[in-house]
């Protein structure tokens, strides 16, 4: 793929979503399904061009570089367009098995989101990574409110305002980078003095709108309120891709504009290390699934950002690891909750027992699922522990600590948490009633004993869990990736080269 192509993985979704507002709902569908699989086919391509060309860039209508709106694409932009790619199409095909894809709008809205996040993706300056943030916000308001449990309304209320809060700081922040340094380009902005403290203060600034977007403890509180109640597929959207771009934000501004900032080492670690404390023990008061999941995706934050606290090339390379691995196995999971919700109406850990002689391929896929989130082998999540903790090796005195005992503490409350969950969902007596089930909000009725999960609902989830298993099994290609993209990170001549150069 050359750079004049990297605008239309933008292009491509935004204007199948005019289309799907115009078509009918069965073509509005199949366009749901086109745009993705043409942008995961970008991505790939993408990742094999990097093989030979370290970086490509694209200045949209051919203005002068650095004023230019800026399209660029590293190993980390194509590996992660890629990952979120398939993860959303496995989202689309349950959406379109559970039926979910038939609601006015909802292909339209999806494909929105995808241009969105790619285009916060590639995009080579600060204000057009707030543009597309915002493209991703807004179809996001409407996904919330469509879709889920009655909650929706007054969490859709919270969603809003907290996005709209952080959009604003993280307005501020590039006017404030803009006045500091002339500049909002990426590539421009590389070259200015990282310890400037006027400089320094307002990256900063958007800094701090990335880490509310991410989840960081303590700015977490939102996300296990907000996306629970939404529908199941739209969170596993949402934890692929709304804190994943954040995140990614994050590793690009910490290292490309601020030079890795090592003055901020030990302050990073205390935060990333308590949110996966945090995350990892959230789950056990919680008594439904994606409740509990939703703690688990705070607690995967910490271990994302603690290759950019490690900030050695093996540091981050664990960290972008660890990002793929969570974004398949939490979208496997959540998606998994899908298939149990539209066939028994419930993701109450009351309302559940006994599921694993009931759903024997369901059990296998939650347990390797939980499994992977815990670290135990054969899963993605073991090697991207393994990998953070030979990060951390090279870390000195208390820092090496901290971030070992960190790990640990946190892997202990997921297996806590997990352990509960399967006792309570899996494990057990029989099902014999459902108390939300049919008529009457809370008022049990007979559980109807021929309900059975669709084989084929689960084939999405299983998909994304054969693809962490294959992190397991092969990890050395995905690795070298890992290396190559963190190799990137540290070194952003060749970054700043091809953003500058006509």
């Amino acid at each position: 793929m050359t750079g004049p192509a990297l605008p239309l993985l933008v292009v491509v979704p935004l204007l199948a979503a005019a289309l799907g507002v115009m078509l009918p709902g069965r073509l509005s569908r199949m366009l749901l399904v086109v745009g993705p699989l043409l942008t995961t086919a970008g991505g790939a391509a993408l990742v094999m061009a990097h093989s030979e060309t370290p970086v490509i860039a694209h200045h949209v209508g051919g203005f002068v570089p650095g004023i230019a709106i800026a399209f660029v694409s590293d190993t980390f932009t194509a590996v992660m367009i890629t990952v979120t790619g398939i993860t959303t199409l496995a989202c689309i095909a349950v959406a379109m098995l559970t039926g979910e894809a038939r609601l006015r709008f909802f292909p339209s809205l999806v494909l929105m989101l995808s241009a969105g996040v790619n285009g916060a993706l590639l995009t080579g300056d600060l204000f057009n990574l707030f543009v597309f943030i915002e493209v991703m916000l807004l179809p996001s308001y409407a996904l919330i409110a469509m879709t889920g449990t009655w909650r929706r309304l007054g969490i859709g209320r919270l969603f809003v305002v907290l996005n709209l809060a952080t959009s604003t700081i993280f307005l501020i922040g590039v006017g404030l980078v803009y006045g500091v340094a002339g500049s909002v380009n990426i590539a421009v902005l590389s070259e200015m003095d990282a310890e400037d403290p006027r400089f320094l203060l307002a990256v900063s600034v958007v800094l701090l709108a990335l880490t509310v977007k991410a989840g960081v403890v303590p700015v977490h509180g939102w996300l296990p309120r907000s996306y629970p109640a939404t529908s199941a597929t739209v969170m596993a959207l949402f934890s692929a891709l709304h804190t994943k771009v954040a995140i990614y934000a994050i590793y690009r501004i910490h290292q490309v504009v601020l030079d890795g900032a090592p003055a901020w080492i030990t302050l990073v670690l205390i935060l990333v290390t308590v949110t996966m404390v945090v995350g990892g023990y959230g789950s056990l008061g919680e008594k439904m699934i994606r409740r509990s999941l939703s703690w688990q995706m705070v607690a995967g934050v910490g271990y994302i950002l603690a290759g950019l606290g490690i900030g050695t090339q093996l540091g981050l390379a664990a960290g972008f690891f660890y990002m793929i691995h969570h974004i398949l196995v939490m979208g496997s999971l959540l998606l998994a909750s899908a298939a149990i919700e539209h066939a028994y109406r419930t993701n109450q850990f009351v309302g559940l027992s006994g599921l694993m002689r009931r759903e024997p391929v369901l059990a296998v896929l939650a347990a390797l699922g939980m499994g992977s989130l815990i670290g135990f082998p054969p899963s993605s999540g073991f090697f991207g522990k393994v990998g953070l903790v030979r990060a951390a090796a090279e870390l000195d005195g208390l820092q090496l600590w901290l971030v070992l005992t960190a790990i640990l503490v946190a892997s202990i409350g997921t297996l806590l948490a997990m352990v509960k969950m399967w006792s309570e969902v899996f494990w057990g007596p029989p099902i014999e009633e459902l108390p939300c089930y049919g008529r009457g909000r809370g008022v049990p009725v007979p559980f109807p004993h021929g309900t059975r999960i669709r084989r084929r609902t689960l084939l999405p989830s299983a998909a994304l869990l054969g693809a962490s298993l294959l992190l397991f099994f092969v990890p050395g290609p995905v690795w070298e990736l890992c290396l190559q993209a963190a190799s990137g990170l540290l070194d952003v001549s060749g970054y700043a080269e091809a953003v500058m150069s006509r």
